[in-house]
């Protein structure tokens, strides 16, 4: 597990301040002689080959990153006991707006009668990946289903013939660039909606998602809004939605510190159904509660809100737990 360490700030001659970040982590650590090489790209160390969910990138892109701002990255590492990568970057200090316009949101709360039934397929490798848009999309009505590799995405859709595919680019087997053309070429492909998920920001490889026949594509990490309206766009999916309610900007409002004690005011019995859908990490039937309370308590309910867009669940168990 990483461990985020505290980071120091200097004002250098220029009137830019430096700041120092050190993260270290308790893994199994890097062999000395892997150092030198540890920031080349495609370069992996054994740790890395044997995890098979790395490309050797990541660390090279976060230096070129650093050295950008003005800094730069070093390691120091311990076979058995981890490593501490530090590094430094530059930034001026900026004077922020003393106030912004009330921002509108609102949230997908079902899906409109009267529609067809929809199926999806979601292709990941990592099962956190493939588990949140499962979370995110059960309840809806959409008929869903999961893949875990691009050779076993094709089998799917066969079988399947989903209307929209989230396709991880990066997969085992069978890439998603590739796993998207062969399904393309077919004539029953061409009617699927394919929408590439990757963490990639680079121009070049949104070209290459594109022309390998991705209808759409979706950077990661994403907001709920983005797979809905995403949805909606490329197959015409309607939505009901909650009231749109008015964010007032952070200045205008002191924070409110959401405890045991103040959720106690909704009585045992909400508290329970709260700590009980939280266990199950059902945010659906949490939002439900907090539509139920935000007339009475909106204090608790914006806060409630604020952790179930983050997937704090286990926060709400903590706050929710009857000792």
């Amino acid at each position: 597990m990483p461990t985020y360490l505290d980071e120091l700030l200097a004002v250098e001659d220029n009137g830019q301040q430096k700041i120092h970040f050190e993260v270290e982590d308790t893994g199994v650590g890097i062999n000395p002689h892997e150092l030198e090489q540890l920031f080349e790209a495609f370069v992996q160390t054994q740790t890395g080959i044997q995890s098979q969910q790395r490309t050797g990138l990541g660390l090279a892109i976060a230096r070129s990153f650093v050295q950008l701002m003005g800094g730069d990255i070093t390691v120091s590492s311990s076979v058995g006991y981890g490593s501490i990568f530090k590094f430094d970057i530059c930034v001026s200090s900026v004077e922020t707006p003393q106030s912004q316009a009330p921002q509108s949101t609102r949230r997908v709360l079902a899906l409109q009668p009267n529609q067809p039934h929809y199926r999806l397929l979601i292709v990941d490798d990592l099962p956190e990946g493939r588990q949140l848009l499962m979370k995110l999309l059960s309840g809806f009505g959409f008929e869903l289903q999961q893949a875990t590799d691009g050779q076993q995405a094709i089998e799917v859709w066969q079988k399947f013939s989903p209307h929209l595919i989230f396709m991880d680019m990066r997969l085992p087997v069978l890439n998603g660039l590739e796993a998207t053309k062969r399904i393309k070429c077919t004539t029953a492909g061409i009617a699927t909606k394919i929408v590439a998920v990757t963490a990639s920001s680079l121009e070049s490889e949104r070209a290459a998602i594109l022309a390998a026949g991705c209808d759409d594509y979706i950077r990661k990490p994403f907001q709920e809004a983005d797979i809905f309206d995403t949805i909606s766009q490329h197959l015409g999916v309607r939505y009901i939605y909650n009231e749109a309610v008015n964010t007032p900007p952070a200045d205008q409002n002191k924070p409110y510190i959401l405890t045991p004690t103040a959720l106690s005011v909704l009585g045992a019995d909400l508290v329970e159904q709260l700590h009980s859908s939280a266990i199950r990490v059902d945010g659906k039937q949490i939002l439900k509660i907090i539509e139920q309370i935000s007339h009475n308590h909106a204090d608790i309910a914006s806060s409630l809100t604020d952790l179930v867009d983050n997937f704090c669940f286990e926060e709400i168990v903590t706050l929710t737990r009857l000792d």
